[in-house]
């Protein structure tokens, strides 16, 4: 593989080098790299790499000035960011993979890993202008991409009525009962749905608050969905759940 690295901190790009030497020697055959915008979609044009980590705050500009000026994408991508939660939570909503400064050197070696053993392309553009219409808030409807082996799903918030945890899997299911499935766990997904009036009323269970029909209150506790689901709900959220309730 060749991979470029898009970073205006030279210390980076030296460490990023350093840990893909003593992690990647045999998978990594060309290192390109480059610290600015101009300088990046230049690299990019001209020696099609397979692989990309780009930063996304650039001197010049930003790593999405780069994508931008690049369409369309022949390499698999991964940012690297200091910590920007919105940035995250699209990055996150866009199911792309994502490096958090300052550098772990395992979660480094996880995203190459991840990225060399998928070398995954095709559906780059449309999770990158998923992330923009995220990032720049140009949709009402907002979308999330669910990947599972050989899909890739793009659906709509609004459409999900619950997520059910199995471990280190997740299952969605929506309002037309059609459901998929992704190895993701259920946190990750919790974290970027909660402002989406989404609720976690139990362990295993991340519920769309739109299809609440009613709560039921009797043996502990349980939410009445709009299609006849029953969500349990643990006494230590049940209190902050009628809050919620009431306010909607």
């Amino acid at each position: 593989m060749k991979i470029a690295l898009i970073d205006d901190d030279k210390a980076i790009r030296d460490l990023y080098k350093k840990l893909i030497s003593r992690n990647f020697s045999d998978n990594i055959v060309e290192i390109y790299e480059a610290s600015n915008t101009k300088d990046g979609i230049e690299l990019l044009k001209q020696e099609k790499p397979d692989l990309l980590v780009l930063d996304i705050d650039l001197g010049d500009g930003t790593g999405f000035d780069v994508l931008q000026a690049v369409k369309p994408y022949s390499f698999s991508l991964i940012f690297s960011t200091a910590f920007n939660d919105f940035a995250i939570k699209a990055i996150k909503f866009s199911a792309l993979d994502y490096i958090l400064k300052p550098v772990d050197e395992d979660e480094f070696c996880s995203a190459i890993e991840k990225a060399i053993s998928m070398h995954e392309k095709s559906n780059l553009e449309n999770q990158i202008k998923n992330f923009f219409d995220h990032y720049e808030k140009r949709n009402q409807t907002k979308k999330l991409v669910l990947k599972t082996v050989g899909e890739f799903n793009l659906v709509d918030i609004t459409d999900i009525v619950y997520c059910q945890s199995d471990n280190s899997y997740t299952t969605f299911s929506f309002v037309n009962s059609e459901e998929i499935v992704v190895s993701k766990g259920m946190k990750e997904y919790e974290d970027i749905l909660s402002e989406y009036n989404f609720f976690r009323p139990h362990a295993s269970f991340l519920v769309n608050l739109n299809f609440v029909k009613k709560l039921d209150k009797s043996d502990g506790g349980y939410l009445i969905l709009k299609n006849g689901k029953e969500i349990p709900v643990s006494q230590r959220k049940k209190a902050r759940l009628i809050k919620i309730l009431e306010e909607l």
